[in-house]
């Protein structure tokens, strides 16, 4: 048996779940070329102000699945730490 938790389908899913807080979509493109083919093909956009935190450096859509997620992983375990202060 193989496991589904890497593919890309699922780690799409689990990058979507660590926007959430920050009110952030996971965005692809409708139509690709052969840059973003090449790598990249993700951007973040902010849902209030519609736009894009990550993945728009150089060209559109410039960030992988793991370079999201782990700008994600950091803002998260950020704004955790920001908590604790607080609470002291």
């Amino acid at each position: 048996m193989t496991s589904r938790a890497n593919t890309p389908v699922a780690i799409e899913r689990r990058v979507r779940r660590l926007g959430r807080p920050f009110n952030l979509s996971l965005l692809t493109p409708q139509k690709t070329n052969p840059k973003i083919e090449a790598h990249g093909g993700y951007m973040l956009r902010d849902d209030d102000t519609k736009q894009i935190v990550f993945g728009n450096a150089g060209y559109e859509y410039s960030a992988d699945l793991d370079e999201v997620e782990a700008f994600l992983t950091e803002s998260r375990d950020a704004m955790h730490a920001e908590r604790k202060k607080k609470k002291k």
